[in-house]
């Protein structure tokens, strides 16, 4: 966790740009409550769930260019150019969006709904997640992938298993996990 609050420190900063001046308490931002933000990025009323699954769905066109949304295991971290708004997600759930590809990737761990990209953009795929130790299929059904070319899915918490993915004649694999040190994106299932 110390990790994570060093990153969002930095994406802050990132955020909010070098500042220069003669004061030493911070920014001169008005700080909103947390409803406030999530009313003004369109998240009003929603939780962690919802939000996610609102994000990722979005148009890439659509997404919000001033908020980052980092899923996490166990949370939802909403950041803007000077507040931090955290959702925590149910016990026994977890986030776990895919972004299959053929030729293209890029390196992911945690899922951010607002700048992932993946290479297969609304396609439709063949989808099955197991869980290894109880033998359990998860998921087993045909989804179109999202705008951003990922596409996500609600397991069950503290798992280890394998996520197969079919398309247009081709297929791939790649574990997974759910425990606390699970990535919650996986980008790294070719499909040959």
């Amino acid at each position: 966790m110390k990790r994570r609050g060093i990153a969002i420190a930095a994406l802050t900063l990132l955020l909010a740009g070098c500042t220069t001046g003669g004061s030493d308490s911070g920014p001169d931002v008005e700080q909103v409550s947390s409803e406030e933000f999530l009313s003004d990025h369109g998240l009003s009323g929603m939780d962690a769930v919802e939000a996610i699954d609102h994000l990722d769905q979005l148009d890439v066109a659509d997404r919000p260019g001033d908020l980052m949304a980092s899923v996490y295991p166990d949370e939802l971290v909403l950041a803007g150019e000077a507040q931090e708004v955290t959702l925590d997600l149910p016990a026994d759930k977890t986030y776990v969006s895919i972004a299959p590809f053929v030729n293209t990737t890029h390196d992911c761990f945690y899922h951010s709904l607002t700048t992932c990209l993946g290479e297969l953009n609304n396609k439709k795929i063949d989808v099955q997640i197991t869980d290894k130790a109880a033998g359990d299929i998860v998921v087993d059904e045909t989804a179109t992938t999202f705008d951003n070319g990922f596409v996500g899915f609600w397991v069950p918490s503290d798992i280890k298993g394998t996520i197969e993915v079919g398309y247009d004649g081709k297929s791939g694999s790649a574990d997974f996990s759910t425990t606390d040190e699970g990535a919650t994106c996986i980008t790294d299932l070719q499909l040959t």
